[in-house]
């Protein structure tokens, strides 16, 4: 993974490489195991004093997202599954399924009458075929609910995926509510712990993305001579969309980028003959000039980490036949 950073940037260097990690988590270009360059290591990559390094370190594994062992190094967290909880939850089920047993005893049922209870209760659920329900965790709600139609289009019709922002959930109970109530909570790699703590109980997993086709397409398509003006607005992931807008409209010399908040940012939208605007700020499109193009750098789902993290998690033979359908004509 190349751990250059933008010195032409106003952000502060150790932001820059905190972000460099987090998105390479989310988007799976850091992978679970990975071993990340030591202290010394990264602050000569990344060009930065060791001090800087240690300090992002500390950071990341204050939330999770990686951990040191004496002696080996530092890595990238390995949880062994992204789903929280699973273990918890089948104990769980286990104390349930205990309690019914008794309950049922003391009716003076027999074992065999309430093996077939269970059992025609169950092939009824089958037939009728219950839709799990998946909620996903965002930051803003418009592309979040871009997010689940894209998941539902992948895992079929044996579910429904409904869009929540991370923020609703902290901040509104009925939301929260409606999060710890789905069968499985999807947002994204390097916030699946900070949700997992809302939702404590919860099957909180997480999937990583990739630029959206369309975001691609739209960039691969610009004019050579156009000057392009980027606005993202988190900090730390500000040298990232630069860099993605480079490598997919690498034909275009003439890219500025700043915050969305920044002194400079008027300038930038007079400047500019196209906008690339981060998600989550659609209302700078009513700033620019008359005849302006712009179009959102959006991230998408990946596909493959739909079937491979949510596929196992959701039970039903009907989906589970159809997630291996699409498995083998993708093939």
């Amino acid at each position: 993974m190349d751990y250059r950073l933008d010195r032409d940037l106003p952000i502060p260097l150790g932001t820059q490489l905190r972000g460099l990690i987090e998105f390479g988590i989310a988007t799976a270009g850091l992978l679970p195991g990975e071993r990340l360059p030591s202290v010394r290591e990264m602050a000569d990559l990344a060009g930065v004093a060791p001090m800087t390094v240690a300090q992002v370190y500390r950071d990341l594994k204050s939330k999770g997202l990686i951990q040191s062992f004496a002696g080996s190094g530092t890595f990238i967290a390995d949880t062994g599954t992204r789903t929280s909880s699973y273990d918890q939850q089948v104990v769980d089920l286990h104390r349930r399924i205990d309690a019914l047993i008794d309950e049922g005893l003391a009716m003076g049922l027999r074992s065999s009458d309430l093996a077939g209870m269970i059992s025609a209760r169950f092939n009824e659920r089958q037939a009728r075929g219950r839709r799990k329900h998946i909620v996903m965790a965002g930051n803003f709600q418009a592309a979040t609910a871009a997010y689940a139609r894209t998941i539902a289009e992948v895992l079929g019709a044996g579910v429904t995926v409904e869009a929540v922002t991370i923020d609703a959930i902290a901040r509104q109970p009925v939301v929260q509510q409606k999060a710890a109530a789905a069968d499985i909570v999807v947002t994204f790699l390097h916030r699946q712990r900070e949700v997992a703590a809302l939702l404590p109980g919860s099957t909180v997993t997480a999937i990583s993305f990739l630029p959206s086709e369309e975001t691609r397409r739209s960039l691969a398509s610009l004019d050579p001579l156009t000057r392009v003006g980027v606005v993202s607005i988190f900090p730390e992931f500000t040298p990232l969309m630069k860099a993605g807008v480079q490598r997919f409209a690498p034909h275009v010399p003439s890219i500025a980028i700043t915050l969305r908040d920044a002194p400079d940012l008027d300038q930038l939208l007079s400047n500019s003959d196209v906008l690339v605007y981060a998600t989550g700020a659609e209302e700078l499109v009513t700033r620019l000039r008359p005849g302006i193009p712009a179009f959102e750098y959006r991230h998408s789902p990946h596909p493959g980490d739909i079937k491979r993290v949510l596929g196992p998690l959701i039970e039903g033979t009907d989906i589970t036949a159809q997630t291996k359908k699409r498995e083998h004509e993708d093939q």
